[in-house]
This record gives C-alpha cells, sequence and structure tokens, in this order.
C-alpha cells in the first residue's frame, strides 16, 4: 500500500501532487483536514488569541465583513476539493479546525462563549460535511472509518490545540473513538489500523511550537491533541497520520505507533507512506 499523506492545504492544491501520484504509483489519499485558509489568522492573533478569548472576530470587524471573508474562504477550500475529486485515486480525509464543520473541540462551549452572552448562529452551521458530500471521491471519515483491504481506517476529527480531558465534549469524542477501536481490536491487534486525525498528539516533537513567527503566547510550548496522544497510548495502532503543528513536519514513535506529521500542503510538503505486506513501514517526507 502506498499513501500520500498530506494536509493544510489553507486554499492551495498544488499540481505537483498529481504528477506525484502518477509517479510514485499512489494507490490513496490520506488527508487530515484544513482546506479552508483563514484569511482572518491574523486578526484572530491580534485581537482575541491573547486577551479577548470572550470576544468573537465579528465584534471587532462587524458580521457583513465577517460572512463576507468567510465565504471567500469557504470558496478557496471547495477549489481544494474540486481539484482532489479529479484525481484518479480515492481521497479519505478528516476534518480540520478551519473547517468549520458539526465536530466540535475537545473542550466544552463554555471555553468560548462567556455565558449569558448572545451567540450569532450563523457561523456555528456545518458548512463542511454538505460541501464534501458533493464529491464522491473524497470520504468523510470523521468519527468514522474506512476498510481497505486487511487494513482500517480510523478517522478522530479537527483539533487545534491541547483540549480538556474533564470537558462533557472531550469525553464524548474518546467515547466514539474507544467505541471504533473496540469494533477493530482484532485488526489492531494484528496491527492493520491507521489512525488519522487533524492534529498530531500532544507533548511530543511534532507539536512543539517553535517558529519565530508564531505568536510569542505560544511559542516554546506543545499544541498538540491530549485526546489523540491517549488513544494512541491506549490502543497502540500500527500507524497515526496527523498535521496542524505546519513546522514539524517529521515522525516520532509513541510506544509501538509511528506517528507522522505531514507538514503543510501549502508550503509544498506532504509524507510518502509505504506499507509492505509484512507490515513493515517506510516513510519518505515532501519538503
Amino acid at each position: 500500500m502506498r499513501i500520500l499523506a498530506m494536509g493544510d492545504f489553507h486554499g492551495k492544491f498544488q499540481k505537483k501532487w498529481e504528477r506525484l501520484i502518477k509517479k510514485e504509483k499512489i494507490g490513496l489519499v490520506v488527508s487530515v483536514g484544513d482546506f479552508k485558509p483563514f484569511s482572518m489568522k491574523k486578526l484572530f492573533f491580534e485581537k482575541i488569541y491573547k486577551k479577548n478569548q470572550d470576544k468573537e472576530l465579528w465584534d471587532f470587524i462587524g458580521r457583513k465583513k465577517f460572512k463576507e471573508l468567510h465565504l471567500k474562504d469557504m470558496r478557496a477550500a471547495e477549489s481544494v476539493l474540486r481539484k482532489m475529486q479529479r484525481l484518479e485515486v480515492p481521497v479519505f480525509t478528516v476534518f480540520g479546525n478551519n473547517d468549520w464543520s458539526k465536530w466540535p473541540e475537545a473542550i466544552d462551549e463554555q471555553f468560548f462563549v462567556k455565558e449569558g452572552k448572545k451567540r450569532w448562529k450563523w457561523p456555528y452551521q456545518d458548512f463542511f460535511t454538505p460541501l464534501v458530500k458533493k464529491y464522491s471521491n473524497i470520504h468523510d471519515i470523521n468519527y468514522s472509518y474506512k476498510r481497505l483491504g486487511d487494513y482500517v481506517l480510523i478517522g478522530g476529527g479537527p483539533s487545534s490545540f491541547p483540549g480538556r480531558v474533564k470537558s462533557k465534549n472531550y469525553k464524548k469524542l474518546k467515547s466514539k473513538l474507544d467505541k471504533l477501536f473496540r469494533e477493530f481490536s482484532k485488526q489492531n491487534r494484528k496491527g492493520k489500523v491507521i489512525f488519522i486525525s487533524h492534529n498530531v498528539p500532544y507533548n511530543t516533537k511534532l507539536d512543539l511550537i517553535t517558529d519565530k513567527k508564531s505568536h510569542k503566547k505560544a511559542r516554546g510550548k506543545h499544541y498538540g491533541s491530549k485526546l489523540v496522544r491517549r488513544i494512541i497510548e491506549k490502543y497502540q495502532p500500527a500507524l497515526h497520520i496527523g498535521g496542524h503543528i505546519h513546522e514539524r513536519q517529521g515522525k516520532s514513535k509513541l510506544g509501538k505507533t509511528l506517528c507522522i506529521n505531514t507538514g503543510g500542503a501549502h508550503d509544498g510538503e506532504a509524507a510518502i507512506i509505504k506499507i509492505e505486506d509484512n507490515g513493515k513501514i517506510g516513510v519518505r517526507f515532501i519538503k
């Protein structure tokens, strides 16, 4: 099995990926999401991330402007989906934190919304699930699975930061993953389960933020997912594929599990994974 693992497209799908799929005889693409760009990223970090976590972006730019920018980002995301639809191999994907969908973070809503504040409902729609359904070659495996011969792909979902293990959302999402791993325990014991999520496991070399361009509040900290880490530690799948932390493309072992950060496809980064018949896994990173 030859897999092209990629994610964090942020509105761009380079022509070289089509050529690479043919040249490397890729059998499938595994995507960790973030199809959508975040054109308001600078504003978010300037206004909200550090000091105004009880506010929303539209509190600063207005609802009309926010809606305009968000829909523009959605059009860019769909342009990526259209190009992936034309690929000669199937695509299996989870969603990223930028791909606004029905899947929550592993943290409760109260963390984001000040108690008693009236919420504008429009931005909290499930934008992405119905969008992906339009494309028959792109398969949504968020908190679901797909059988590929002897192998099973188990999908996690969006995650932008570690989360809170005592929150209701964390427990709800962990329960879904526990159920999937129990269902395919036989395949997992044989090393035939591949776990996919947007974010990488917490507190590894794959999630440490060191980029000098990153926000100083996050620099030097680990921003992987605690949920992903605990699932890997508990079930030890043969392989985990994640992304989100663009600067940390690479691989690391967590127990018996080989963990991969694909890097950012928008920067021309991805990983080619070759799984031999005997279960041996080889990885080559595209930079």
